[in-house]
């Protein structure tokens, strides 16, 4: 996606950002008849995720609360009579399988994303017709958007409807999730795809990775007068994987050593034990886990209660957290954070995997170009390269187009 500052963002298209899905719906109907010589069945979309508040507890039976937003995978499918699947990716890499030979190892790469979704949904035990899958995204490449993760929802939800399966949204998250963990040999949690699938406009949700469950929360940012800007830099690209698996290394090893089955069953006055338990570098990171599940907590009881300008402090605890006790921070999201804090933003955090991801500032509308003009102020002062700017929005979950 090309670089976009706030201000052209919301000039080129409405908040919910239909102008810009709408030329995607149009391309990817266009690359499909050029493709397949054929019009597709029906185009399916899936958006993209940020949290909100909540990273570092999915692996953990935590809490997370997202959002889905205004970028998205679309994807135009056709049916097939000839048992095969052929799938076209953005880039035009094309694969095509016996959708009965679709099992575990028997495709490799970007293909074993989509592939592996209609393997979970039983594809390859026969029955099911033969399927075109053109996808198309807009989600930017390289940031921890989620765009495997729709890409997964986008063809959950279409073959559901071709295949006239009948299966629940919780249903199709579980589908993808073991794509993901047999497939493509991920071991993800469900949080991105259950966002995905139960994102609604103007709404977060809050995912309870224990109990396997998602519901929305209010979220009407712009009805506050606020928005929220996503800033991203060269600083918050760097992979997450050894990352995450060294921190959840040291919750388990906590887990064991105080016999339970997920730190999700500690509470904020459990830690005076887990310190007289445990070294210091692993009480630390058992206390951002459980503190930062009271947070997502009281942020989704405050948007239901007070609305969204109640909740900025509670994303400068999270940071402040992530940095002191999870060990998650770059100097890119640093300055990111202090300079749209003293800009006006009511609060700003890091968001995602790894060590950063991206950073979310709260920010009244009024002042989204000043935010935004002194952030890269920030970063031209210490050379730290140009970021991108990107006002996120509420939105509809995974869903046919047409």
């Amino acid at each position: 996606m090309p670089t976009r500052s706030c201000a052209r963002w919301l000039r080129t298209c409405d908040p919910a950002g239909n102008f810009r899905r709408m030329n995607l719906v149009d391309r990817v109907t266009t690359r499909f008849t050029e493709v397949v010589g054929a019009d597709p069945a029906g185009v399916w979309s899936a958006p993209g995720r940020i949290t909100l508040i909540g990273d570092h507890t999915d692996y953990n039976a935590g809490l997370s609360l997202t959002i889905a937003i205004n970028v998205s995978v679309v994807i135009a499918v056709g049916l097939r009579d000839d048992g095969r699947v052929r799938v076209v990716s953005p880039l035009g890499d094309t694969t095509t399988v016996e959708l009965t030979r679709c099992v575990p190892g028997s495709v490799s790469g970007w293909a074993a994303f989509p592939l592996g979704v209609l393997w979970a949904l039983g594809g390859s035990r026969g029955g099911a017709s033969g399927l075109d899958i053109v996808i198309d995204s807009d989600i930017p490449a390289g940031s921890d958007f989620g765009a495997s993760s729709a890409t997964a929802s986008a063809i959950a939800v279409a073959a559901n409807d071709l295949w006239e399966i009948d299966l629940g949204r919780m249903d199709l998250v579980h589908a993808c999730q073991r794509a993901e963990h047999d497939m493509v040999g991920t071991p993800t949690t469900m949080v991105d795809t259950a966002t995905a699938m139960f994102g609604e406009s103007d709404s977060a949700v809050l995912v309870d990775c224990q109990l396997a469950e998602a519901s929305a929360v209010p979220f009407a940012i712009s009805d506050a007068g606020l928005a929220l800007l996503a800033i991203v830099s060269d600083g918050h690209r760097s992979p997450g994987g050894a990352v995450n698996q060294d921190r959840l290394a040291s919750c388990l090893r906590a887990t064991e050593s105080l016999g339970v089955e997920t730190l999700r069953e500690l509470a904020v006055n459990d830690l005076t034990r887990v310190r007289e338990t445990q070294d210091e570098e692993t009480y630390r990171r058992v206390r951002h886990v459980v503190t930062e599940n009271a947070r997502v907590a009281a942020v989704a009881e405050l948007l239901w209660s007070d609305g969204p300008r109640s909740i900025g402090d509670f994303l400068v605890a999270s940071y402040l957290s992530l940095r002191n006790d999870f060990d998650v921070d770059n100097s890119h999201s640093a300055r990111s954070i202090q300079s749209a804090q003293r800009a006006g933003a009511l609060g700003a955090r890091m968001t995602g995997g790894g060590l950063g991801g991206v950073v979310i500032a709260l920010v009244p509308t009024e002042l989204l170009s000043f935010v935004e003009r002194k952030v890269r102020q920030a970063f031209s002062s210490e050379q730290l390269g140009e970021p991108d700017f990107f006002v996120v929005t509420p939105s509809r979950g995974a869903h046919r187009v047409y």
